[in-house]
Parts: C-alpha cells; sequence; structure tokens
C-alpha cells in the first residue's frame, strides 16, 4: 500500500507528464503551421510517448490500490520563434521532469517504499534518454544556424520517427 505522501506525489507527476504530451502536441501543431511537417511529427510522437508515461503512473497507482486523482492540465504555451526555440524548450523540460523523477525516487527510498523504487527506475533510465535526444536535435539546430537547407534536411530525418 502506498503512503498518502507517496500517493500525492505519484498524482502530480501523472499531471505533469499529461502537460509534458499537450506541450509536445503544441510544439506539434506549431511546427505544422509553419509547414514544418518532419518536426511536427517528431514531436506527435513525443506528444504521445508522454501521454503514455501518463499512463504508466496511473496503472501504477490502480495497481497498487491507491487513489487517482486527476487535476487540470495547465495550458501550454502556443508558439515558438523556430525549431531551436522550441527544442531549447523542449531540453528545459525534460531536465525539469528528470528532477522531478529523482525527487520521487528519493520520496520512495526515504518511505522504504521499494516496490515504487523499483518501477521509478524505469523513468529514471528513460529521462537519461529523453534528455539526450533533445539535446542531439538542440545542438544540431544551433550548428544549423539560419541555413534553410539544413533546417529542410532535419524537417526530413525528423519526420521518419515512428513511421518505421
Amino acid at each position: 500500500m502506498l503512503s498518502k505522501k507517496m500517493e500525492k506525489a505519484l498524482n502530480e507527476q501523472l499531471n505533469a507528464e499529461a502537460y509534458s504530451s499537450y506541450l509536445y502536441l503544441s510544439m506539434s501543431a506549431s511546427f505544422s503551421a509553419r509547414n514544418l511537417k518532419g518536426f511536427a511529427q517528431w514531436m506527435n510522437v513525443q506528444a504521445k510517448e508522454e501521454f503514455a508515461h501518463a499512463m504508466k503512473f496511473y496503472d501504477y497507482l490502480i495497481l497498487r490500490g491507491a487513489r487517482v486523482t486527476l487535476q487540470g492540465v495547465a495550458q501550454p504555451p502556443a508558439d515558438w520563434a523556430g525549431p531551436a526555440a522550441a527544442f531549447k524548450d523542449t531540453v528545459a523540460h525534460e531536465e525539469k521532469v528528470t528532477a522531478m523523477i529523482d525527487k520521487l525516487a528519493d520520496l520512495a527510498v526515504a518511505e522504504k517504499d521499494h516496490a515504487s523504487r523499483e518501477f521509478l527506475d524505469w523513468f529514471v533510465k528513460e529521462q537519461v534518454e529523453e534528455e539526450a535526444q533533445a539535446n542531439e536535435i538542440a545542438q544540431r539546430l544551433n550548428l544549423a544556424g539560419s541555413s534553410t537547407g539544413a533546417l529542410l534536411f532535419m524537417d526530413h530525418e525528423l519526420g521518419k520517427r515512428g513511421k518505421g
């Protein structure tokens, strides 16, 4: 059985993952509006992945006999100056989520909740990948600078995500 403190923290993370999904869906819409279909595709896949993360928290809370308490999801920004700005925000957001997951893992250890610690291990590893992916794209966009050709090449490459 989860402690009330852990239950509350896991519900908050469920909400944070739902916000992540909304944020990336908003980025996808922004890219679509700019006719950057590859960037839009990449973010659309990312939004679905984040929703799946939210559902992992939902399912875990149910499995542990805890109460799921859905909260309102904050409205994300609607537009970015361009792909570099969006991916700069993506990196910052993933770093924030990593800190939240680390805090949850620390709570699980402090509460001697071994099952939750084990559950959270997957997210700890996932965040390493999430940050690395976002950082790689952000760095490539910085290298591309104002090159339209490089931007279009990246748009093409990112559009392959989820179409394997």
